[in-house]
């Protein structure tokens, strides 16, 4: 039922503000703080959700409409959504303790707000590139569990054929999951180009971790999407620690969302999937229409390490992960508004929490029997050039290791 196959006036001058003090964060990341009213009783008839007052705070930028058109459908769609994501991700963790994924594994495992609000935001021909924690975002942009879990594995029926593993994963207008720290914000910016370039009515969503939003290209990226205005939507997942340092020991300026400086920005909370659906159903209309760029801030938390060889404790204490947990869910925040609106009754919900747990454990189950590619030059060296545009050899690192297509 569920499943998927599936204004801009210049900027004050920084050194204004150099010895202000930073204002203490007022957007709540409180996943059930919205409310409805005069909900019908048919699955597809729209009706409007109010949004928490605390759900955004802007800079040099007209708010979002505090209000949401939704459907009962799309509410259960999207609590589906991020259940089978946590699913997915827990069964990555088995299987990286079991050493069956080797390497890095980076999980997304209380941020499935972000990525399910972006998709139901979107729609398929906009674009959508993110750094590390990729595997909720190839599942939303039409990727299977058992083609992410098989690439997790290194199994040749990957998503990315086993080459890419947990860093780089794509699919149709989904650019990865991308290793190398901020690169792929200038990428992005390149997206928004070829977007506006051949006249798409599409946006680009670039995304990047706090980590990342000290990278000199970062701000490369920002100076030209705004010189040529084009339609980006970049992204700070601030989930509170780049690795292990905390925002606060990292960043001069923790308010992401106003490092743009001449680039409007919003500050979203990132725990509740019907903010992040509204923002970027806004961002998308505002940045489609010409006005250029902006930058969102989507206030979120993990919950696990920064990868699977960081415990996550050394930093922060267990009492503030289960703080979180038990009072930010986003996954028990839509549960909860649900349930107050009557979307559904308690047994509906453990069917859609059964569906979603089957078909991701059935997946899993699949992808574990896959087959490992096998160690031959003509596996090793393709895909380095589009099918059927290969030259006719390839050189190796030595002669002996030219290799005829």
């Amino acid at each position: 039922m569920f499943s998927r196959s599936l204004w801009a006036r210049q900027a004050a001058p920084l050194r204004r503000h150099a010895f202000a003090p930073l204002a203490r964060r007022s957007v709540t990341t409180d996943a059930a703080s919205s409310h409805a009213e005069d909900i019908p009783q048919e699955d597809d008839k729209p009706f409007t959700v109010t949004l928490s007052d605390e759900s955004f705070e802007t800079y040099e930028l007209d708010p979002p409409p505090y209000t949401l058109q939704t459907t009962k459908k799309e509410l259960k769609q999207m609590y589906y959504d991020m259940v089978a994501i946590r699913r997915m991700e827990m069964a990555a963790d088995r299987l990286y303790k079991e050493k069956k994924i080797r390497g890095f594994c980076h999980l997304s495992t209380g941020q499935e707000a972000v990525a399910v609000g972006i998709e139901h935001g979107i729609n398929r021909d906009d674009k959508v590139i993110t750094a590390y924690r990729c595997h909720g975002f190839a599942l939303m942009r039409g990727g299977t569990v058992k083609s992410i879990i098989g690439e997790l594995l290194g199994r040749r029926e990957g998503i990315a054929y086993g080459k890419g593993g947990s860093m780089h994963m794509f699919a149709p207008n989904f650019f990865g999951g991308n290793g190398i720290v901020g690169a792929q914000v200038p990428v992005g910016a390149g997206l928004a180009f070829a977007q506006q370039y051949n006249e798409e009515k599409a946006t680009s969503i670039i995304l990047y971790g706090d980590g990342a939003s000290n990278q000199g290209q970062v701000f490369e990226a920002f100076n030209m999407a705004k010189l040529w205005n084009l339609p980006a939507i970049f992204g700070c997942e601030n989930n509170k620690y780049g690795m292990g340092t905390s925002a606060a020991r990292s960043s001069a300026l923790t308010d992401y969302y106003k490092r743009g400086q001449y680039i409007p920005g919003l500050k979203i909370n990132g725990m509740d999937v019907l903010a992040t659906k509204a923002a970027v159903q806004y961002g998308k209309e505002y940045t489609t229409s010409g006005k250029g760029p902006l930058v969102f801030e989507y206030v979120t938390y993990r919950y696990g390490g920064h990868s699977m060889s960081d415990p996550g404790t050394t930093y922060r204490s267990r009492e503030e992960i289960q703080r979180m947990r038990s009072t930010h869910d986003p996954i028990a925040g839509l549960k909860q508004k649900m349930l107050d609106w009557q979307v559904v009754t308690e047994e509906e919900l453990k069917g859609i929490d059964k569906e979603a747990r089957a078909l991701v454990d059935a997946e899993v189950a699949e992808a574990e029997k896959m087959a490992a590619p096998e160690p031959t030059p003509r596996i090793l060296f393709e895909d380095i050039y589009v099918r059927g545009s290969e030259p006719r050899w390839m050189r190796g690192r030595t002669v002996d290791e030219t290799f005829y297509y």
